[in-house]
């Protein structure tokens, strides 16, 4: 349940608006709005853990499966070289809610150090597309 204030909790509520990638009752991976490069997902605890010190640790390895299982699928679905995995705490964490960043990268995209520029998403129609992409490398086979 939100508490009306969290918007990664809306989204894992189906109460707002995002292109979710997967959701189960460990994590939802949605798309970041505001992606380093596109097919940036954030995985983040479906019910509202604020920052890793405060995820039970019975909860964390369950958790980290699913962020093992994005990296993964980002690879696969946007044929991406690799994938640079990131969280914050507190200091620079946009939204109050554990997240762990999955970006896509290829060999040269120009992405340096902890520079994180952004891009966005013609429309939404585009960010789906990336979503479905991700989706479908989760499943198995």
């Amino acid at each position: 349940m939100t508490d009306g204030r969290c918007p990664f909790c809306a989204i894992a509520a189906g109460e707002q608006p995002g292109h979710v990638v997967s959701s189960d009752e460990v994590a939802t991976a949605f798309l970041d709005m505001r992606p380093v490069f596109k097919g940036h997902v954030l995985v983040a605890p479906t019910t509202h853990v604020e920052t890793l010190p405060d995820l039970p640790p019975p909860a964390v390895g369950p958790f980290f499966e699913r962020v093992q299982a994005l990296a993964a699928a980002v690879e696969r679905g946007l044929e991406a070289d690799g994938t640079f995995v990131a969280m914050n705490n507190r200091i620079s964490q946009s939204v109050p809610h554990l997240h762990v960043h999955v970006v896509p990268r290829h060999r040269k995209d120009g992405l340096r150090g902890f520079f994180w520029p952004r891009t966005k998403y013609a429309d939404s129609a585009e960010a789906e597309s990336y979503a479905a992409r991700i989706r479908t490398a989760l499943e198995p086979g």
